[in-house]
């Protein structure tokens, strides 16, 4: 067992709280894969910067994953062609961005293939995710689902975007400043393509 870590959950292109907060408890991260999927979370959505504001990017699941299926058995729907919309929407809200060509063959394969799961698919993001902000650390999965945990930092449900955000974040140019202002805790893919690899340096 893991102690004096993190316990956090699997979310799609996380924002970038949870890279801060994965980076100060490196090495001894926990990533929960045994709770039931929670409806409206981070799980399957990321905000990105747009012209208009903060725009919500939606993985569709399949109906009958809600509260009682595990997140790792949850399946991603395909009823609509949601990576066509996702990928338009990151080249369109990210093509003047300083790095986004830099990234963009990294990106581009997660919407093409079509992952079975929405864990696997966010697993494998995660990984290059981790990749581009030079984060080294492993990834420890749970095993079975525990309420609490007294030896680590819970944060399964901390970072949501039904909450604001209270961590400091260091401001960095984003691409519709002038439109928006400076738009808080957005995806980690907002500061990647903005500042490539100096991403790092804004996660301490």
């Amino acid at each position: 067992m893991i102690e004096n870590g993190v316990v956090l959950p699997m979310l799609y292109l996380p924002p970038i709280a949870y890279f801060v907060e994965l980076n100060k408890h490196k090495p001894h991260i926990l990533i929960e894969r045994e709770e039931h999927f929670p409806k409206q979370t981070y799980r399957n959505r990321a905000n990105i910067c747009s012209p208009d504001g903060v725009l919500t990017l939606i993985v569709p699941v399949i109906k009958g994953s809600k509260n009682h299926t595990k997140i790792k058995d949850v399946k991603i729907s395909y009823d609509f062609n949601w990576q066509r919309l996702h990928w338009l929407s990151l080249q369109a809200c990210y093509r003047r961005s300083a790095y986004f060509e830099y990234y963009e063959d990294d990106f581009a394969g997660f919407y093409e293939n079509k992952e079975t799961f929405l864990f696997d698919y966010n697993e494998q993001l995660m990984q290059l995710l981790l990749k581009l902000t030079k984060i080294k650390t492993p990834l420890t999965y749970t095993e079975t689902y525990e309420p609490k945990y007294l030896a680590l930092t819970d944060l399964r449900t901390a970072i949501n975007p039904k909450e604001p955000t209270h961590f400091e974040q260091k401001p960095y140019f984003q691409v519709f400043e002038e439109q928006n202002g400076f738009l808080k805790n957005l995806s980690i893919v907002d500061l990647l393509f903005n500042q490539g690899p100096q991403a790092g340096n804004y996660l301490v």
